[in-house]
C-alpha cells in the first residue's frame, strides 16, 4: 500500500512530466505545445521554478470533490530569459479546459503581486475555456483580480500576453490590459461572445476563427499586435520582444555593443521620387537609418498607414512612429492615431527613445471618418506625443501638411530635435489646395484658368513647400541630407541620454478616450 506522502511525490512527479524538455523537435513546431512545455522552451534552460504546484481548488459542487489536480490548471513561476528575471503563468488546457477557478486566479495574482515587488516583466501563456462554471462568482471575482493587478501594473513592469488556444468571456480582458498581445494562427481566438450566442442575438452565423481568430484581430480590430504561425514560432517572438524593453519602468533597455563605422547611408538619397505625389515605402527609410536587421515591427497588418516598432541605432533600442505613403498616402485615420498613440505610451512608460518619420498629407477626409471620431482619436496621438518625456527626435522626409504637421511631433509640442530633408514640404496644405483658396477669383478671371492655376500652384510651392521657412523660425533645428540622416540621429539620441523633465504636480492627465 501506498503511503500518503508516496502518492503525493508521485502526483508532483506526474505534473512536472515534459518539465525537462528544453528543445522542442522540429516536428512538433506545427502543432500544440503543453502548458510546461511552452514555458521550458521559453525560458532559459533549467531557470524555471515553480510556485505553487501542490494548489488545488476547493470546490465540492457538482461532483467536483472527486477531480483535484494539483496545480489546478495553471502552471505559475519565475524564470530568466536570456538571464533576465521573468514571472511567467501557463494555463494548461488539458485540466478542466484550463479553466479559471478562484484558486487558479490566486496562482496568478501571487506572481503578479511577486513581479511588480521585484521589478520584473509578467509574461501570461493563455489558453483557457474562460470563468470556471461549477465554482460561479467565485471564479468571476479571480478575474476581477487579476484585472485589478494588471492596471497596478501597468507602466510599472512589462506586461504580455500570447494568446496561444481559447480566449473567450471575460478572459479577454486581462490580456487587453496588458502592454502587447501575440497569437498563434489557426489555433488561438478571442471573443467576448462567442459565434453561437452570436447566431442566437444577431442572427450572424460566423466561425470561431472569422469573429476572434489571429487573422481578424491582427487586421480588423487591432486587439493583437503580433501573430505567429505556430506556438515555437510565437515564444521566440516573446524572446525577441523582451530584447527591445527593460526590466521595468526604473531601467532603460539594454544597449547593445556597437562599433561605428561608415554611418553615412548613400542609399537614402533616392529614395524620395521626384513626383510629389509618387508613394514610396518608409520601409526602406527605416532600414537605411537602423541597425542592421534590427527593426521588429509591431501592429504590422492593422492600420498600415502608420507604422510602429523597436529597432536599434548603435545599439540602442529606440521606438519607431513613422507615416507609410504607400498606404492612403500616409493620411492620419481613426485606427492609425490609435495605433501610433498606444505605441508612443508604451515608450513613454518605459524609458524608450522615439523616433518619428514624418510624410503626412493631413488627416483622412470623410464622414466614415468624422462619424467614427477622428477629432477625438486624433487627439489621443497628439496626447501621447504631447505627454511624453523620453527622448524624441523627428525627421520630416516629404510632406508635413496642416494640423498634422502640429501632431507628428513637431517642435510645438514638445520634440527634442527636429530634422528636415531638402525634399520636406511645411506647409497647411499641398500648393495646389492652397493656390485653389488664395488666388480662386485670378484663376477665375484668367483666359486660360486651368494655366492660371499651374502658375499659382508653382508659385505657392517655391515660397512654403520647402523645409527653409520653418528653420528660420526654429522649428527645424536643421535641414540635413539624406544619407547623413543616421549619423545626426546616432549623436542626437546619445546627446538626449540624460533628459529630465518635471513634469506639473497632478494625479494624471484626462488622455481623450
Amino acid at each position: 500500500m501506498e503511503s500518503k506522502i508516496e502518492k503525493l511525490v508521485k502526483s508532483v512527479a506526474l505534473a512536472h512530466l515534459g518539465g525537462g524538455i528544453k528543445r522542442i523537435e522540429k516536428q512538433h513546431a506545427s502543432k500544440k505545445l503543453t502548458a510546461r512545455e511552452r514555458v521550458n522552451y521559453l525560458l532559459d534552460e533549467g531557470s524555471f521554478e515553480e510556485i505553487g504546484i501542490l494548489v488545488t481548488h476547493r470546490t465540492a459542487d457538482f461532483g467536483m470533490e472527486n477531480e483535484i489536480y494539483f496545480g489546478d490548471g495553471v502552471v505559475t513561476g519565475y524564470g530568466t530569459i536570456n538571464d533576465r528575471l521573468v514571472y511567467i503563468f501557463a494555463q494548461d488546457f488539458t485540466v478542466f479546459g484550463g479553466a479559471l477557478s478562484e484558486t487558479h486566479a490566486e496562482k496568478i495574482c501571487k506572481i503578479m503581486d511577486q513581479a511588480v515587488k521585484v521589478g520584473a516583466p509578467i509574461i501570461g501563456l493563455n489558453d483557457s475555456g474562460g470563468a470556471r462554471i461549477q465554482e460561479g462568482v467565485r471564479s468571476l471575482g479571480g478575474y476581477a483580480d487579476i484585472f485589478f493587478r494588471n492596471v497596478q501594473a501597468s507602466g510599472v513592469v512589462p506586461q504580455l500576453s500570447a494568446i496561444m488556444g481559447p480566449c473567450a468571456g471575460g478572459a479577454v480582458y486581462s490580456p487587453a490590459m496588458t502592454d502587447f498581445t501575440l497569437m498563434v494562427e489557426n489555433t488561438s481566438y478571442m471573443f467576448v461572445t462567442g459565434p453561437n450566442v452570436v447566431k442566437t442575438v444577431t442572427n450572424e452565423t460566423v466561425t470561431a476563427e472569422e469573429l476572434g481568430g489571429a487573422s481578424t484581430h491582427s487586421t480588423k480590430s487591432g486587439v493583437t499586435h503580433i501573430t505567429s504561425a505556430n506556438d515555437i514560432q510565437c515564444l521566440e517572438d516573446i524572446k525577441t520582444l523582451l530584447s527591445y524593453i527593460p526590466q521595468n519602468n526604473r531601467e532603460t533597455a539594454k544597449k547593445l555593443p556597437f562599433e561605428l563605422g561608415d554611418e553615412i547611408r548613400d542609399s537614402l538619397e533616392n529614395i524620395i521620387p521626384a513626383n510629389r505625389n509618387q508613394p514610396y515605402d518608409m520601409h526602406h527609410v527605416i532600414q537605411g537609418i537602423i541597425d542592421k536587421d534590427s527593426f521588429f515591427e509591431i501592429h504590422k497588418d492593422f492600420a498600415a498607414n502608420i507604422i510602429v516598432g523597436f529597432a536599434r541605432i548603435a545599439g540602442r533600442s529606440i521606438g519607431i512612429v513613422a507615416n507609410q505613403p504607400m498606404i492612403l498616402a500616409g493620411c492620419l485615420d481613426v485606427h492609425s492615431s490609435i495605433k501610433g498613440a498606444r505605441f508612443t505610451r508604451f515608450c513613454d512608460c518605459f524609458n524608450i527613445p522615439l523616433l518619428v518619420l514624418v510624410d503626412v498629407p493631413g488627416f483622412l477626409p470623410g464622414t466614415d471618418q468624422e462619424w467614427n471620431g477622428i477629432i477625438i482619436n486624433g487627439a489621443k496621438l497628439l496626447y501621447a506625443l504631447s505627454d511624453a518625456t523620453v527622448s524624441r527626435v523627428t525627421v520630416i522626409t516629404r510632406k508635413a501638411y496642416g494640423g498634422a504637421y502640429d501632431v507628428m511631433n513637431s517642435k510645438h509640442i514638445g520634440a527634442d530635435m527636429n530634422f528636415a530633408w531638402p525634399t520636406a514640404e511645411i506647409a497647411v496644405m499641398g500648393a495646389k489646395g492652397a493656390a485653389e483658396i488664395i488666388f480662386k477669383n485670378e484663376i477665375k478671371d484668367a483666359q486660360n484658368p486651368e494655366k492660371k492655376l499651374k502658375e499659382k500652384e508653382a508659385e505657392y510651392a517655391d515660397k512654403f513647400a520647402d523645409p527653409f521657412g520653418a528653420a528660420k523660425r526654429g522649428f527645424i533645428d536643421e535641414v540635413i541630407y539624406p544619407k547623413d540622416t543616421r549619423r545626426k540621429l546616432i549623436k542626437a539620441f546619445q546627446m538626449l541620454e540624460g533628459k529630465e523633465v518635471n513634469r506639473p504636480n497632478r494625479k494624471h492627465g484626462n488622455i481623450p478616450l
